[in-house]
């Protein structure tokens, strides 16, 4: 059975894009562009995943996810919004939300994420030239299997599955056999070489794949 999403989102253009995409993949998934209407879709049916916009006509997405989880819906929620500052991102974790997706973003970020969240945790992950299968560890770029290190399959195996996402210097030193940042550095650079990935380094916090 397909997996049901409700998505929130008054952008028309962004929404119709988002649900070709989340189809394609295989979800089922319903779209409304109002909290009312939000609100009759939860009210007469189930979803495995909500993704909700926050300024919407209406209550906004905050103030529907704080309704919900006060009605004892628990349901996993992924805001996308394009406010940025702490206050309204710590807001979302603290009533409830499971991720936290700031505009503008790409598409196909979005699905790694509901993949993360509802696919099969052995299926295939695609990000734009590349194909990755967990089970096997296969890697192709351009149809064209490439081969990784021990080393490198760690590290890329992180990056793919939290595109995104800032992954900490300690969490990336534990992938190296003798770690150390310079270690590190070298690994992460050969690593953008061989799949093309765009790699960024933030400065005493991490690095993250955007």
């Amino acid at each position: 059975m397909k997996k049901r999403i409700l998505l929130l989102e008054d952008d028309l253009l962004l929404g119709q894009t988002l649900v070709e995409l989340l189809r394609s993949n295989g979800y089922s998934v319903m779209l409304v562009k109002r909290g009312d209407e939000l609100l009759d879709a939860t009210y007469e049916g189930s979803f495995d995943l909500y993704i909700f916009d926050i300024n919407v006509p209406d209550m906004n997405g905050l103030e529907l996810l704080k309704s919900l989880r006060g009605a004892q819906d628990d349901t996993p929620t992924v805001f996308i919004s394009a406010l940025v500052d702490l206050d309204s991102i710590s807001k979302a974790f603290s009533i409830g939300a499971e991720d936290y997706i700031k505009k503008p973003f790409f598409p196909q970020e979005l699905l790694i994420r509901v993949n993360a969240k509802l696919g099969d945790k052995n299926s295939t992950i695609k990000y734009r030239d590349l194909e990755y299968d967990p089970k096997t560890k296969t890697l192709k770029r351009f149809a064209k299997t490439l081969a990784l290190g021990e080393v490198q399959e760690q590290l890329f195996s992180l990056f793919i599955r939290n595109i995104g996402q800032v992954i900490t210097q300690e969490r990336l030193l534990e992938c190296l056999e003798k770690p150390s940042s310079s270690a590190l550095r070298v690994a992460i650079t050969k690593l953008k070489q061989t799949t093309g990935l765009n790699i960024k380094n933030l400065r005493s916090i991490g690095y993250i794949v955007e």
